[in-house]
């Protein structure tokens, strides 16, 4: 039936052509019935040809009827009229994101709010089991106050025949006169459709990425001559980084594209709501202003050039020493060890660290150590234009070390402009001892414990123990000997009242030898916290151990830490920022924002930060328990279980991981395995150290009260530190109403929550 103005489609009057595509032309009509303006959709008869195919686009697009999100197209009607098969669905008066994208159109902030809004209409997709299957700009309305339409949701089933074995098939054939729009589809494809293999919600993401690329940069990742060379293009080929073509591109925003069009639909984000939540971090985070303000630094491990490759800790530890001293400087932010020396025995780009950093300049050198002489030389860069700012060559004995690493944190003050404030006239790098041998000790401890396994954290315990024997106030060694006792209670390596007075013993120690320190300060105050639940004294000393050292990014994990204690998350979430500000490439700093997110209950953020976590290290026991913990309270069970138990094997010791794998077995109606998870928990507690708040979260998932405060009790008596989750943890929630709850509460000194 041929349509023009004035034709009637049931109780649709159509008013005139708004276009025309591959599935049909589409016709600005009126409903006669409701008197409203609405869109109809006139499928081609080649569309709707295949009854099979038109019997499951039916279904599909009834399916897509019931969805109801601000940014998704309604559709109001299916029907037929004369033969001609319609859609009625939501007028939307406003353009097609790829006109909106024109040049002169919006700013990156608006544009990725555009895509925050495309992000979310296909996370409630997503979550209804539709897949959409042809995302691209032309199928994204913009109206003028910058609203977001997805439209055909659905729809792009009728144009995907099915083969024998159920998987849908990619066509590629159309009129002539729809080869560029053929061609423009293809390009927007994920590798997995390209390939006519069996899709999910993840070759949406894929698609996604495509489209955000575009946006951000104005080009198409892939393209060719021909839908065939664009589809071996998505296939084969990697992009060009989308920060190559837009220098303002933030770096988050660069990583959101690249997860997105991973080739592997395991490596991309998992759920369009990780998508969002990233995008919402970009755009609602720190402003830009406050790191493009301050001078901002990293220093690289330096290279060993020693004939004895085993001096690889001395090299590292020269520019350590150097790091630390700058942290103590108000004004300049300066990123941590574990992500600068992430780049260690690795060829990256000046440019490329930079990014990743978000640093303006880099500190990077060599050691040669001879007998009792050594050679440094090192060279400060500016990242903008990788210009040398200052470099420098010292041939000095090996008792100069000292006196080297002055020079350079002085030349480094000098050219980066920063002001010394209280430190002015005085060295920034302080000699600790005069000991050559006990230094070298020392430089070998925090080597080894910078290892992170067991063995390694032992060899580096040893070496810091005789550090501190050969000189008894060598503050810097019981800092990190403090660190040690408290990492092995906190992850119940083991029972926490066997560590903590050696940590208390440690950390007064070191704050007697030197009250500047900041770290000493901060370890005194984890102490005084999760010992002996001295919530507001260790408030107090974090605010010291910052004012000394403003750029420790270990102050402010803890100083967060205690925040969340008390019941002052936003604070808390604040500083788990600035400490991921610092130490940008930190699995530790990615998960502890993670695990704010999630005990606020922002799930979908939380997952995200676990991801990056996962990103730098696939194997990290605290990011994948969060990971999973998030999938389980999204009500994604079965998922969050499997990444709970991979957690769990990835522990140190049996902790609240735990206690989140019990909860999650509950959840998900699997309520035997939590049972069993619980008596197994509590047999291990007859051979070894288990914490007492894993099996305390999974009474409580289990309803069984009583047993849940015994256990509590224990936690208490045997001063467990992640009792400090006790107010802000919501799987506490069933044990508030208990009186008991008020009296442990006062037992470790936090306050009832109003």
């Amino acid at each position: 039936m041929p349509v023009s103005p004035g034709t009637r489609l049931g109780p649709y009057e159509i008013l005139d052509l708004l276009g025309a595509g591959g599935m049909g032309e589409v016709y600005r009509a009126r409903d006669t019935r409701l008197h409203r303006t609405v869109a109809v959709k006139v499928l081609s008869a080649e569309a709707v040809a295949d009854p099979e195919r038109k019997r499951r686009f039916m279904q599909e697009a009834k399916a897509a009827s019931a969805l109801n999100h601000p940014n998704i197209v309604t559709i109001y009607d299916i029907g037929a009229s004369g033969g001609t098969d319609f859609i009625a669905m939501e007028y939307v008066a406003g353009k097609p994101l790829n006109q909106a994208l024109a040049p002169g159109g919006p700013g990156l902030r608006p544009l990725l709010q555009f895509a925050a809004q495309i992000a979310a209409a296909l996370a409630q997709a997503h979550a209804a089991g539709i897949i959409h299957r042809d995302v691209k700009p032309t199928n994204v309305m913009v109206t003028a106050d910058g609203l977001v339409k997805v439209l055909d949701f659905g729809l792009a089933k009728l144009t995907e025949p099915v083969g024998g074995d159920g998987m849908t098939r990619t066509r590629l054939e159309a009129p002539p006169t729809e080869a560029g729009a053929i061609l423009g589809t293809a390009a927007y494809m994920s590798p997995e459709q390209a390939e006519g293999k069996r899709i999910d919600a993840r070759s949406d993401i894929f698609s996604f990425g495509v489209v955000l690329y575009e946006m951000v940069t104005g080009r198409r990742p892939f393209s060719g001559d021909s839908a065939v060379s664009t589809l071996a293009a998505v296939l084969r080929e990697d992009p060009a980084p989308a920060s190559h073509l837009r220098r303002d591109l933030p770096p988050e925003v660069e990583t959101i594209i690249s997860r997105c069009l991973r080739k592997d639909p395991g490596r991309r984000f998992q759920h369009m709501d990780e998508v969002k939540a990233a995008l919402d971090d970009a755009l609602l985070e720190r402003p830009a202003k406050e790191t493009e303000t301050v001078p901002s630094i990293a220093v690289l491990p330096f290279a060993n050039l020693s004939a004895d490759k085993d001096n690889e800790y001395f090299s590292d530890g020269l520019a350590e020493e150097i790091l630390n001293a700058l942290t103590q400087l108000p004004g300049l932010r300066v990123i941590a060890r574990a992500s600068a020396f992430a780049f260690r025995g690795r060829e990256h780009a000046i440019g490329e660290i930079g990014e990743k950093l978000k640093v303006q300049s880099i500190l990077q050198g060599s050691v040669r150590r001879a007998g009792n002489r050594i050679r440094v030389t090192a060279q400060l860069i500016q990242v903008a234009d990788e210009s040398q700012l200052w470099s420098e060559r010292y041939d000095r004995e090996l008792t100069d070390v000292f006196a080297i690493q002055d020079e350079i944190a002085q030349a480094i003050v000098e050219k980066l402009r920063v002001k010394l404030g209280g430190k002015s006239g005085q060295p920034l790098v302080k000699r600790y001892t005069e000991n050559l041998e006990a230094h070298s000790l020392y430089l070998k401890g925090i080597f080894h414990m910078d290892r992170l396994t067991g063995e390694e954290m032992e060899k580096g315990r040893g070496y810091l123990e005789q550090a501190v024997a050969a000189e008894p106030g060598y503050a810097p060694a019981l800092v990190e000997l403090a660190s040690y006792h408290f990492g092995r209670s906190i992850m119940a390596v083991a029972p926490p009242l066997e560590e903590f007075p050696k940590e208390l013993e440690a950390a007064q120690r070191a704050v007697a030898a030197d009250e500047t320190l900041g770290d000493a300060h901060c370890a005194l105050a984890i102490t005084e916290a999760f010992y002996q639940f001295r919530w507001q004294e260790a408030l107090g000393r974090f605010q010291t151990a910052l004012r000394l050292s403003p750029a420790s990014s270990r102050a402010r994990w803890w100083h967060g830490h205690v925040l969340f204690a008390v019941g002052r998350m936003e604070e808390s979430l604040a500083e788990f920022h600035r400490s991921l500000d610092l130490d940008p490439l930190s699995t530790l700093s990615h998960t502890f924002v993670a695990s704010a997110y999630s005990l606020t209950g922002r799930h979908d953020r939380a997952i995200h930060y676990s991801r990056q976590a996962l990103d730098i290290d696939p194997h990290h026991w605290m990011a994948l328990a969060l990971l999973g913990e998030g999938y389980s309270c999204l009500g994604q069970f079965d998922e969050g279980i499997a990444w709970l138990e991979k957690a769990r094997q990835a522990l140190p010791g049996e902790f609240w991981p735990t206690g989140y794998l019990g909860c999650a077995y509950v959840r998900g109606g699997k309520r035997a395995d939590a049972e069993r998870l619980l008596a197994e928990l509590e047999e291990k507690r007859r051979h070894q150290y288990v914490s007492a708040l894993g099996m305390v979260m999974v009474a409580v998932a289990l309803g069984e009260v009583d047993r849940a405060f015994a256990w509590l009790e224990t936690g208490v008596e045997e001063r467990d530190p992640n009792l400090c989750a006790l107010i802000p943890d919501p799987h506490y929630q069933p044990l508030r109403a208990d009186p008991r709850y008020l009296q442990i509460l006062r037992r470790v000194n936090l306050a009832p929550p109003k």
